[in-house]
């Protein structure tokens, strides 16, 4: 079978071929909600300690899939940002359904499932308001600005809240 053939046309396996390794979902979720756009802080700023070569590997795979986007960086010769396309943007529904489930059925730790909790509540509107942001961010597209807090604002704060509390505990 040739390298580049699909297995099949199935709509999961094709989009598992794109995002089906742990690591290209994680890469998404950092710049969705960490706002990582630097090779270095993709490579530094997360838990889970990817290595340079794999990072290097799924960056190239996501922007040949159209996924992201890969730009010289103004201010240095040898950076690049690294952007979502639509198509990168339009996975936080997905995110936020699996961050949901995760929450729901696995141990996870309260100040890394604020904002599964916070996205899950806000559902589909607060998913669009988030996706909007996004293209401002990562498209510039303009957008007409809300009164209060972002929804990145609103999912930052309650993830320092957390902190806060948590440090105060002990």
């Amino acid at each position: 079978m040739d390298a580049e053939q699909p297995r099949s046309s199935c709509a999961i396996n094709l989009t598992l071929e794109v995002l089906g390794d742990k690591w290209s979902l994680l890469i998404i979720r950092d710049m969705i909600f960490g706002n990582r756009r630097h090779f270095r802080e993709l490579l530094t700023k997360s838990d889970e300690r990817i290595s340079s070569n794999i990072l290097a590997d799924r960056l190239k795979t996501l922007v040949e899939q159209g996924v992201i986007t890969r730009t010289h960086d103004p201010t240095h010769k040898q950076k690049g940002i690294y952007s979502l396309t639509e198509q990168g943007i339009e996975l936080l529904p997905v995110l936020a359904q699996m961050s949901a489930w995760g929450v729901k059925y696995l141990p996870v730790s309260e100040e890394l499932g604020i904002r599964a909790k916070l996205l899950a509540e806000g559902g589909p509107k607060m998913w669009a308001e988030f996706m909007d942001e996004l293209r401002e961010t990562h498209l510039g597209v303009k957008r007409r600005k809300k009164a209060g807090p972002t929804v990145a604002e609103k999912l930052q704060k309650a993830y320092e809240d957390v902190m806060a509390k948590k440090t105060a505990r002990g």
